[in-house]
């Protein structure tokens, strides 16, 4: 059984969906928030799943929130770490301490559009498609070792709001697969910071390979 922790700064609707799919072998452990209000822990506290607030306003700088946030993590001793909308940018020495097991989920198709206001910038840059990113994080911002991405295409006439939704309907398929991929034991962040694929089945299955998936409307 996998420990897993799920960290939140909102609703956390990408934890909501890894959650509600009960991927066999994994136990999530914890559902962490920066913020004392976020609309995921009380999801969470309902599903029975342990509940813990950090705020980050009471500490001095980014590196003591960080160090009293990983204390909280590491009290689970967990196999993974997922960010699930979670609005920090993390130290270095955070990355570096869960490093191959601290995965994030990011609303473009990366490396385009890293950062904030994604759907806009897509929109304005005109692009035919847009979508979402599964990663592994370093400690260079959204530039991780890239395990799935799914494809939606921009209609003309979109705007943020629909953009957002179609995009998002797909982040909440994309990550437990990828969650659930990783407890399987089929990925794993390798030695030369590429993600590896555990076995030779799997990497050519069309349906299950981590990466691009073409999705239609």
């Amino acid at each position: 059984m996998k420990s897993i922790v799920i960290l939140v700064s909102g609703r956390g609707s990408n934890m909501e969906a890894i959650v509600r799919a009960a991927i066999p072998g994994a136990r999530i452990a914890a559902v962490i928030s920066n913020r004392p209000d976020a609309a995921g822990l009380a999801f969470a506290s309902a599903h029975g799943i342990a509940t813990e607030a950090i705020d980050h306003k009471a500490y001095a700088d980014r590196a003591a929130f960080d160090t009293a946030l990983a204390a909280a993590i590491d009290a689970h001793q967990p196999d993974l770490v997922v960010l699930a909308g979670f609005m920090r940018v993390l130290t270095d020495d955070f990355v570096r301490h869960y490093e191959g097991r601290l995965i994030n989920i990011h609303p473009s198709l990366l490396p385009s559009f890293p950062g904030l206001h994604t759907h806009r910038r897509a929109l304005e840059a005109g692009v035919r498609v847009h979508g979402a990113t599964v990663h592994f994080v370093t400690a260079t911002l959204d530039c991780g070792p890239i395990v799935v991405q799914a494809v939606v295409p921009v209609h003309v006439g979109d705007d943020e709001a629909a953009l957002s939704a179609r995009v998002l309907e797909q982040e909440h398929r994309i990550y437990p697969q990828a969650v659930r991929w990783f407890v399987e034991g089929r990925i794993s962040l390798g030695a030369d910071a590429r993600v590896c694929v555990a076995d030779a089945d799997f990497a050519v299955a069309p349906s299950a390979v981590p990466a691009i998936e073409q999705v239609a409307g």
